[in-house]
């Protein structure tokens, strides 16, 4: 069966990490989901690009996720925050420690905020990293950081990187070279 993968958006998401984040995983042969948190499943991003989801975040419960996604941009962030749905989502993949995944404002206003990344090592957009140190979250200056089954990422030049390391913790390092080449990422 393909692993299922989750990516919530909203009105403000950032356009760049949600689109390269999907197209890479489903190059990678994972079964992509895009959920809107908002009434509808058209979503205006954070540069005005329109997005359609496939579903309402509400449709996605009782589903297993092998990953959830977060894209930034702001207020998509925040938006996404302030979805309790997707909150329940959250903390019950954290619980079974399956992959959650953050980029740019993300790891701090949504799993920062909802104190998952508490006592971790964590990446965000730098102008987020007070918001996430304060939430007793190591913020390390790299593109892309993995601590456990927490991948978080810096922003739209990382998604590439971030698209990669989500597809290496599920489906291994040779789906990542044979994707990574095929894009012509070196």
């Amino acid at each position: 069966m393909t692993q299922q993968v989750l990516i919530a958006v909203a009105d403000g998401s950032e356009e760049i990490e949600t689109v390269t984040v999907a197209d890479v995983l489903r190059r990678g042969g994972l079964e992509v989901t895009l959920a809107s948190v908002m009434p509808e499943r058209m979503v205006m991003a954070s540069r005005g690009v329109w997005l359609v989801a496939d579903s309402l975040i509400s449709e996605t419960q009782g589903k297993e996720w092998g990953a959830i996604v977060l894209p930034g941009g702001m207020p998509g962030a925040s938006n996404l925050a302030g979805s309790l749905v997707l909150q329940s989502l959250l903390q019950r993949q954290a619980r079974q420690q399956k992959v959650l995944a953050a980029i740019c404002a993300a790891p701090a206003v949504v799993l920062g905020e909802g104190g998952l990344l508490a006592g971790r090592r964590a990446t965000c957009y730098p102008a987020f990293r007070d918001e996430l140190e304060a939430r007793a979250v190591r913020y390390e200056n790299a593109p892309v950081v993995t601590d456990g089954h927490f991948i978080t990422s810096q922003g739209p030049a990382t998604a590439m990187a971030f698209a990669l390391e989500i597809l290496k913790s599920l489906k291994g390092e040779e789906a990542v070279q044979q994707v990574a080449e095929g894009l012509l990422y070196c």
